[in-house]
């Protein structure tokens, strides 16, 4: 190879491209209405269950409690999650163009992984918390004072941010030979397949944070939920059985959705590595699981489901 060629290809490596185009679903033009429709009220519905749960949670004293206050942060979370990708997902199916800017990339790539990644943490924060109030309910509120849970929460969201800040810094840094997204979004592991080459930091970024976030935190969830199993078997009456195990239920529900989807994308052997089943999981992970969440919890809780008809008996 000549000094010239390796000049002309150091050249085509450092492009950085100012859009980027986002197939999606481009080949199967018939499904992009239907799927359209379908995240449209996706998206609504997330934005009135999740509002008008956080909603409840500030009217009613009675759920000012710490598990409320981490839920309000999940609903706030799934808010955010959503509006980062999919009113540009909305404009990109009826559109031909499918384009995005770098900036708009940029903002979408940071702002799904900061919520993703705050989410992993947040959701064995959750578990710690009712661990505390089963296994250990006199000293329930001393432990779990507000100050507590304010800091539980501020490591949520300061671990989530400072993780999606490094990943993504580092993601926009690689050198890309095209700008040809094969997905719905600006989704990291997408974005990396346009990479010239590998890079073994970039690697080794995505594995620490990827073992960080996934498998620690729901380590911590399994042995919080071996002392809660443990603690509910030893309670007599099958009435307080009960109350102890709806109010793991919706946690427990909630935490095998996200963590069963998070684990298929990011930590799955190479070997299976298909794109089409990526981008179907990412999709459907990212619009049913904050439609869910609300859902789950309103439904499996007697106490927000109280609320809920106080407030519309009152309206």
């Amino acid at each position: 190879m000549t000094i010239d060629e390796r000049r002309k290809m150091q050249q085509e490596n450092v492009t950085i491209w100012s859009f980027f185009f986002l197939e999606g679903l481009a080949k199967y033009p018939r499904l992009e209405i239907v799927l359209f429709i379908f995240s449209l009220i996706m998206y609504l519905v997330t934005l009135v269950g999740n509002s008008t749960l956080i909603l409840i949670i500030i009217l009613d004293s009675h759920l000012q409690t710490p598990m409320y206050f981490f839920l309000g942060n999940l609903s706030f979370m799934d808010i955010c999650y959503t509006s980062a990708s999919v009113p540009t997902l909305l404009v990109n199916l009826l559109s031909s163009q499918k384009t995005i800017y770098f900036s708009g990339c940029a903002i979408q790539m940071y702002l799904s992984l900061a919520m993703g990644s705050t989410e992993c943490v947040l959701l064995a924060v959750m578990a710690y918390d009712r661990y505390v109030a089963i296994c250990n309910p006199l000293r329930y509120p001393t432990i779990m004072n507000r100050q507590v849970c304010a800091q539980m929460a501020s490591v949520s969201w300061t671990t989530g941010c400072l993780t999606a800040l490094l990943e993504s810094s580092f993601a926009l840094k690689t050198p890309l030979c095209g700008n040809l997204i094969d997905h719905f979004t600006c989704e990291i592991l997408a974005v990396l397949r346009l990479a010239c080459s590998r890079s073994q930091l970039m690697d080794m970024i995505m594995l620490v944070v990827s073992i960080l976030l996934l498998p620690i935190p729901m380590l911590l969830i399994c042995i919080s939920y071996v002392f809660i199993l443990s603690t509910i078997l030893r309670i007599s009456s099958a009435e307080g059985r009960n109350k102890a195990f709806s109010t793991c239920g919706a946690h427990l529900t909630v935490v095998i959705l996200f963590y069963g989807a998070a684990l298929s994308m990011y930590l799955k052997p190479s070997s299976s590595n298909s794109q089409e089943v990526d981008k179907i999981i990412s999709f459907l992970y990212g619009l049913l699981t904050p439609v869910l969440n609300p859902i789950i919890y309103s439904l499996r809780n007697k106490e927000v489901k109280d609320t809920m008809k106080k407030l519309l008996g009152k309206i």
